[in-house]
């Protein structure tokens, strides 16, 4: 039915917007050259973990300890924080091609997706409504908010000095970081 699409695609995107994930994906997307597959990346994370969490239902909140998923979480955003502030400058100035924006699109959103609220919810979902439904509505509605957090990194990336762009996203992760360790 219409119902077990319409409310996943809702709920989700609503819930999703200004989300860490969204935050890292749009920090990514003002230092990378390809963000086509930066968007495929953060999609197919967005398919294996929330996938992963409408398969097995009510069972993936008692599946993996969410206090253990935030913990290494913020501990994986601090690092990246770190990384993108030692990056050696190139002639790109740090940005990343193709294949690695691929994977870090997916690394990232796989990691910060993990007991996050969308996650949650689409467990939820899944025990109300017809699971392919449910994942058909979610995976809409995180493609959609994560192609417009692209689009906005890459319109903030063009207007903005990229050494402010890159202290920018490292400050990001690592708010995103210590927000994740003190909740």
């Amino acid at each position: 039915m219409l119902t077990d699409i319409f409310v996943p695609l809702v709920v989700i995107g609503l819930a999703e917007v200004g989300d860490k994930t969204q935050l890292s994906i749009l920090a990514l997307s003002m230092k990378t050259r390809n963000r086509l597959h930066l968007l495929i990346g953060a999609i197919t994370g967005f398919l294996l973990v929330d996938g992963f969490a409408i398969a097995i239902g009510s069972e993936a909140a008692h599946v993996l300890q969410p206090t253990l998923l935030k913990t290494l979480s913020g501990i994986l955003f601090i690092v990246f924080g770190i990384l993108m502030i030692k990056e050696k400058k190139t002639g790109m100035e740090g940005r990343i091609g193709g294949e690695g924006s691929f994977l870090q699109g997916l690394t990232l959103t796989f990691i910060a997706e993990w007991g996050d609220k969308t996650q949650l919810a689409s467990c939820l979902f899944s025990m109300k409504y017809n699971p392919i439904e449910v994942l058909t509505g979610a995976m809409a509605s995180l493609t959609g908010v994560s192609a417009l957090s692209i689009y906005l990194g890459k319109m903030i990336s063009r207007k903005i000095n990229r050494r402010i762009v890159k202290n920018i996203a490292a400050a990001l992760f690592f708010r995103i970081g210590i927000y994740s360790l003190l909740i």
